[in-house]
């Protein structure tokens, strides 16, 4: 058989080719055609993504003003207790701080204020507002009275509801005075103090000189009743069990030095007799918190991606069913299979990248107005928000896998029929 000279033969029908320029316009296209079925269908990835950045951003946030809060009353509190440390007996009905223990505190450096504290030797006493006790509280305990000097009110940072609180003056001299925290005052019906009204402990009277509405340290108070501690130990005596212990407060970053300093200051010659204690690091509690949080609304974040999954999955293949003609005639036109398979799987990323970028903005948008509302600082990760709008666009690609392998697997003739 003689071959036939390449000039004598037809010419050849160069392959077809799909430019991305014309990928791109075709899948914009149809998504254009169809713009509620679009918006629809990008509701499952804007609530994913917009969920995965509201969650990363609020933590992030509550976190930076957990760490503040914590960060301050680490580096500005030191607690002393008058407790030997292991090894060494233990001594009960005894006080080893010294009288002037808040003028020693006050003149460490780095110290605002501090004083001691302890649990009177009182167990349930008698409290009343009259001497006959017609009214006197329930025997229950519900209200404890504590021996403080004048330095542990102010390192209690206390909110003053009426009236002030004890100084120096009633220390020196053992007044009969005394401050109720807002619980022991609504027990008592003391609510203003103008009138000088008389708490009776164990048929002593009292004068109540004010009223602590809240505390930031030594909380307890509130359900209690502070009387000086040298009007304490004339009256009842040295503490027993628990023992006595010191409240400082501090600078910004002092504390570890004030620890450190205290019990030579205090008890020079037997500094071993006290125990001084930093506030523990708070970042292991406050890493936990946020962790817990995060895996909790990050798997509900997870939820919303895979429900705006299965939605492009399902409008792409419905499309996918609905242009079967227009498929087959592409194909007779010459388009292949990986053309259509293209086209199908850029449709359904560019949904997945539309509801990522929209998911995003809407997360950004949650957390600053959540911020502003708590009176925050709003802190949004990078690592959390650039991929976000990827998230989806990768959500939108692999739910667009099987609707566009059947698209590319449809055969002209077959979808020329239909």
């Amino acid at each position: 058989m003689t071959p036939v000279p390449r000039s004598e033969r037809a010419p050849e029908t160069p392959p077809t080719r799909l430019r991305l320029k014309d990928l791109l316009a075709e899948a914009l296209a149809g998504l254009a055609q169809r713009p509620a079925r679009s918006v629809l269908t990008m509701l499952g990835t804007i609530l994913g993504v917009g969920s995965f950045v509201t969650v990363l951003g609020l933590t992030s946030t509550a976190s930076g003003q957990i760490s503040k809060s914590f960060d301050l009353l680490r580096d500005t509190t030191v607690t002393i207790n008058d407790t030997p440390p292991a090894g060494t007996t233990t001594r009960t009905g005894q006080l080893d701080f010294p009288a002037d223990t808040d003028a020693r505190l006050h003149h460490l450096n780095g110290v605002v204020a501090g004083g001691i504290w302890w649990n009177t030797p009182l167990r349930n006493p008698a409290l009343s507002r009259t001497p006959d006790r017609t009214d006197a509280l329930p025997d229950d305990g519900a209200v404890t009275v504590y021996a403080a000097s004048p330095g542990t009110l102010q390192a209690m940072q206390p909110t003053l509801q009426s009236g002030t609180l004890y100084n120096d003056f009633h220390q020196a001299h053992a007044e009969h005075v005394c401050v109720l925290g807002a619980a022991a005052a609504h027990l008592l019906g003391i609510t203003r103090v103008d009138n000088q009204p008389a708490v009776f402990i164990n048929d002593t009277p009292y004068t109540v000189v004010g009223v602590i509405d809240d505390s930031r340290q030594l909380t307890q108070a509130l359900t209690g009743i502070l009387i000086p501690s040298s009007t304490a130990l004339r009256e009842y005596g040295p503490p027993a069990d628990p023992p006595a212990h010191a409240l400082i407060r501090t600078r910004v970053g002092a504390a570890q030095l004030v620890a450190k300093q205290a019990p030579l200051a205090l008890r020079p010659n037997q500094p071993r007799l006290l125990t001084a204690v930093p506030p523990p690091d708070p970042h292991h509690l406050r890493d936990e918190v946020g962790t817990d949080l995060s895996n909790l609304f990050l798997v509900l974040a997870a939820l919303c991606l895979a429900v705006g999954a299965v939605g492009i999955a399902n409008t792409t293949l419905v499309a996918v069913m609905e242009r079967t003609p227009e498929i087959g005639l592409r194909r007779s036109l010459g388009a292949r299979p990986r053309h259509i398979a293209a086209q199908f799987l850029t449709e359904s990323t560019a949904l997945g990248l539309l509801g990522g970028l929209i998911g995003t903005s809407i997360g950004v948008l949650a957390v600053i107005i959540a911020a502003l509302w708590e009176n925050w600082t709003a802190i949004l990760q990078p690592a959390s928000v650039i991929p976000a709008p990827a998230i989806g666009a990768i959500v939108g690609l692999l739910a667009g896998l099987y609707p566009a392998l059947r698209a590319a697997r449809t055969e002209p003739l077959d979808a020329l029929r239909r």
